[in-house]
């Protein structure tokens, strides 16, 4: 295992003890730290944010900054309207539903278009925002609280793309086989999340 990838996975790892706390308003939820805290709190946002980077690495090239800057910009877009009160239905199902979509592309294997992988991204990113602007606390600093959750999705997709780097240095095949599985897991994830079970 390299240095990168043990690197990816320790960061991976420290975020994940916060699960229990998705999508809650428990305690003090005004700031950075605590718009940081509300990706990293929930398997979902998780998941998905991973899944992005992954799919990042894979494509390479452009893709590797342009698919995470589609998601984050989308994201903040729904975010913002969110915070607006403007409605979004289905919001849980489209979170559900990234994981499912984007693990099951990975899973796939195949190389997708750059702006198609963009698309998909910032698609899914909506109803991400959506959810972090809505669950913001009406007494939240604002600006604060929402660089904060940038920083914690931008974090976890890099901590996706150098999972995804990390394994190609295992070689083309174990790199295409680790994608899939992980990407299989993702999707079956995603599908559990849908139907209530996780």
């Amino acid at each position: 295992m390299t240095r990168l990838s043990r690197l990816a996975i320790l960061a991976l790892a420290t975020l994940l003890p916060s699960a229990a706390y998705a999508h809650t308003g428990v305690g003090d939820t005004s700031g950075f730290a605590h718009g940081f805290m509300h990706p990293t709190g929930g398997l979902d946002h998780v998941l998905a944010m991973v899944a992005v980077g992954l799919l990042a690495a894979r494509l390479g090239g452009r893709a590797l900054w342009l698919v995470p800057f589609s998601f984050v910009t989308m994201m903040i877009v729904g975010g913002i309207a969110g915070v607006g009160g403007i409605g979004l239905p289905f919001v849980e199902l489209g979170i559900a539903g990234s994981i499912l979509l984007l693990g099951f592309v990975i899973a796939l294997g195949r190389q997708i278009p750059t702006p198609l992988a963009m698309a998909l991204a910032g698609s899914f990113a909506i109803f991400h925002g959506h959810a972090h602007g809505t669950e913001m606390p009406v007494d939240a600093a604002g600006f604060a609280y929402g660089a904060g959750f940038v920083a914690a999705t931008a974090l976890l997709h890099a901590t996706g793309i150098a999972l995804g780097i990390g394994t190609e240095r295992l070689g083309s095949a174990w790199s295409a086989r680790a994608s899939r599985i992980a990407g299989g897991a993702m999707a079956v994830a995603g599908a559990g999340l849908m139907a209530g079970v996780i």
